[in-house]
């Protein structure tokens, strides 16, 4: 459910709305009445038409960029499973629609104005809706407003099952207690890191049979990677730079064209939150004013996050009548109500940002290179296809390297490869890594404007180091594990006194009756968090003494190489009610009754699924899945 409210508007509303930050909480449909190229399935009688099912993979795939900054293939959503993600999506708002048909429920038009018209994505810049902007929007994505309204009225009616079924439902009391306390308990421990000084005797060199089984048993330690000796040819805009020429009067008209970023005024940092009426916004201004409520705990009373009301940098114009009221602000504050287009609001100013007065003179060398940066990119742009042309025509890579600007290089590829030179890219460590002797070169993109060809010479594969080249490397690798064993034998020793409580020593065995046990002077550690541990002290450590029943209890851990001992000596159970212990509890009541409504709203789905019945057009979808791009 939580992936339906935050993800799943409607198709259409996804791809305008949603993206253009206004805070539906869809399913990731649109008012499904079929599609000129077919359905991929049904719910009772309402169908998910093959062009829904698209965009809504699109759209995934577009907010899936708008998060990286990498563009996600075709082959990358497959293989992180968008299809599947989409239509269980589909399904389960088409179920809803079904169910909010039967019933009856819809919205009526002024709540459909309401979410059109407040829409950041269809407001101009002195943020107020802009007719024009929404009729632009729709028309490149081919709908007409009658379309899109319906859409976002059916939308709403899903959003009111959704209430109807899981608004009352919250965590249940005692698991709420239970959970926080579990995260808010504090423990006194005792530790101690175990050295290899502390052992009573040194740890002994081992003799070559010793070294050579050891080399034997732990090959994985030993093995070379599987080497790819690749030949390259590869141009980037880096290499061209120089060779660019750019005389000053295309870099004062870059300056000019740019100029927004060299020279601007004064600018603030303002979220802007609208209430229905004057006297609901000025309630809000009192109880900020006394202290009973923060601008954020006001946002979230209305159903929405600060960064939906986020303004970002404005100018003191682009406020409006709250702007003198703003940028008379020395300091973070709340100001209003004024009046704005969308009714009465407050104005929170976050930050101060000073005017930037850049001359050109200071621009120019950062201006020359980039410019010369984005040509060198264009001619690699327009060169490319003579390269694509004279590999097709039989040229090899040293030909490219004679005959174009391109260079050529070679590289003794492994997964254990440095990231320098070509081998930094992603693009050319992917296609090195999957290159066969079969495949002929061709020219792939670089993420700077680059290209790129490779060719696979030979594969070394995996294979184990010979003892005498590495001996040096299992000797010290035995040795480390040889005395990591040791320190958990005398650990353990001093785990069997502590725990029994006796003074002496605990009684040798054959194997250290020779030598004393040393004597393990436990550091104190009071107060301890299960998430924070101890300082310096790896998070295994902790996690094991929290996993110690009653104070006297020890444990011995290894953790990152290291041995420890640690033991409890109290617990101290959370006090629920403190100050301290309130956004703890808040955020576990928050993630459990996610939770709780989470299972309860997937069981209603289900049930109306099973109710309307399910109709599923797998040659629909498979065709549909051929032509995502």
């Amino acid at each position: 459910m939580t992936s339906l409210r935050t993800k799943g508007k409607s198709t259409v509303v996804w791809i305008l709305m949603g993206m253009l930050l206004l805070g539906l909480g869809g399913f990731g449909v649109t008012n499904f009445s079929g599609s000129a190229s077919g359905e991929i399935g049904a719910v009772g009688d309402t169908e998910i038409g093959t062009d829904d099912y698209l965009r809504a993979i699109r759209s995934e795939m577009q907010g899936f960029s708008a998060q990286t900054g990498q563009n996600m293939t075709a082959e990358q959503a497959r293989a992180l499973g968008v299809p599947q993600t989409v239509q269980a999506r589909l399904f389960a708002a088409a179920a809803l629609e079904d169910e909010a048909r039967r019933l009856g429920v819809s919205v009526g038009d002024e709540a459909v104005l309401r979410q059109v018209t407040g829409a950041p994505g269809f407001q101009g810049a002195g943020g107020s809706f802009d007719a024009a902007r929404y009729n632009d929007v729709l028309r490149n994505e081919g709908l007409s407003a009658a379309q899109f309204e319906e859409d976002v009225r059916m939308d709403e009616a899903r959003l009111m099952l959704q209430r109807a079924v899981v608004g009352g439902v919250s965590a249940p009391p005692t698991l709420r207690d239970r959970t926080a306390g579990w995260l808010m308990e504090r423990r006194d421990l005792s530790w101690a890191e175990l050295k290899a000084d502390q052992l009573a005797t040194p740890v002994a060199a081992p003799d070559e049979e010793t070294l050579k089984a050891w080399h034997a048993a732990n090959g994985a330690r030993f093995t070379a990677p599987e080497i790819r000796k690749i030949t390259y040819a590869w141009l980037t805009p880096d290499m061209l730079a120089e060779t660019v020429q750019l005389d000053e009067t295309a870099l004062r008209d870059l300056y000019q064209a740019r100029i927004a970023e060299f020279q601007q005024p004064e600018r603030r940092m303002v979220e802007r939150l609208v209430f229905q009426d004057e006297a609901a916004a000025q309630a809000a201004k009192a109880r900020l004013d006394a202290g009973q409520a923060t601008f954020e705990q006001l946002a979230n009373e209305r159903g929405l996050q600060l960064a939906d009301i986020d303004l970002g940098e404005t100018t003191e114009a682009d406020l409006g009548a709250a702007g003198p009221a703003v940028f008379a602000l020395t300091q973070p504050g709340v100001v209003g109500p004024f009046a704005t287009d969308l009714g009465p609001a407050l104005f929170s100013m976050n930050a101060i940002l000073d005017p930037v007065n850049i001359p050109f003179e200071e621009a120019q060398d950062d201006l020359r290179a980039e410019a010369a940066a984005d040509r060198a990119k264009r001619l690699i742009e327009e060169q490319a296809p003579q390269f694509e042309d004279l590999l097709a025509g039989g040229a090899s890579l040293e030909d490219l390297a004679k005959d174009t600007p391109m260079e050529v290089g070679s590289i003794e590829f492994s997964a254990e490869t440095p990231s320098d030179g070509i081998a930094a890219y992603q693009a050319f460590r992917e296609r090195a890594a999957s290159l066969t002797d079969k495949d002929f070169p061709q020219i792939y993109q670089l993420d700077d404007g680059g290209v790129f060809a490779l060719r696979l010479d030979q594969v070394v594969p995996p294979a184990l180091i010979p003892f005498d080249k590495v001996r040096e490397l299992v000797l010290t690798d035995w040795t480390a594990a040889e005395t990591r064993r040791q320190l958990k034998a005398l650990a353990e020793e001093e785990k069997m006194r502590l725990e029994s409580d006796a003074t002496a020593q605990p009684a040798a065995d054959a194997t250290t009756a020779a030598r004393p046990t040393a004597t393990i002077t436990l550091a104190p550690a009071a107060d301890v968090e299960r998430d924070t541990g101890i300082e310096g002290v790896p998070g295994d450590v902790t996690a094991a003494a929290f996993r110690l029943k009653a104070p006297g209890e020890t444990a011995v851990v290894e953790a990152d190489g290291r041995v420890f001992l640690i033991r409890l000596d109290a617990t101290r159970a959370a006090d629920l009610t403190a100050d301290e212990a309130v956004p703890v509890v808040e955020g576990v009541t928050r993630r459990l009754t996610d939770s709780v409504r989470s299972d309860l709203f997937e069981a209603y789905v289900r049930a109306l699924q099973a109710t309307h019945g399910v109709r599923l057009n797998s040659a629909a979808i498979a065709a549909a899945n051929a032509r995502i791009q």
